[in-house]
């Protein structure tokens, strides 16, 4: 018996989306235990960059270019990472519990795992096939993303930098 996957129509069906949807509405909740003095910063800022990652993700569904796509899933991966250091932030001030925060951590690592996975996925649609997997960097984080370039990166690039 094979399992078959359920064909996607919207963003909404990605996987990554619904992930990241899940993500987004965990960081509004401690963005609304932040004191009132972080109102207009660190609260504001959480909850923007919330809303971009998912908003990215919608957005670069709705493109029917792979490069496009792409650009849109980057700019998604950076506003998580965005939200990463501002739970870093949230642990340095002494807002939220450790343990809590970093559960969210977590969570936030996930829908960077599933980003990179649907990044890759794009890619290889673009390119025809596969891409050349690089060495990772020798880091405990390292061991869990993939680092892929393809074969026009590859060229611009001396034996010494890869």
């Amino acid at each position: 018996m094979s399992v078959q996957q359920k064909p996607f129509k919207t963003f909404e069906d990605l996987e990554v989306y619904q992930v990241a949807r899940d993500f987004r509405n965990a960081m509004y909740g401690v963005s609304r235990r932040l004191p009132d003095s972080e109102k207009f910063g660190l609260r504001s800022q959480m909850q923007r960059a919330a809303v971009s990652l998912t908003n990215n993700i919608a957005e670069g569904h709705g493109r029917y270019h792979y490069l496009d796509q792409i650009k849109f899933m980057l700019q998604s991966r950076g506003s998580l990472e965005e939200l990463q250091d501002d739970l870093n932030i949230c642990i340095d001030q002494k807002y939220s519990p450790d343990a809590e925060i970093s559960a969210l951590k977590q969570q936030g690592w996930r829908v960077y795992k599933l980003l990179n996975g649907y990044i890759r996925y794009l890619r290889e649609q673009k390119a025809g096939g596969p891409l050349i997997l690089h060495d990772r960097p020798e880091s405990d984080l390292a061991d869990d993303l993939d680092w892929l370039i393809d074969d026009s990166t590859i060229q611009r690039f001396n034996d010494s930098t890869l």
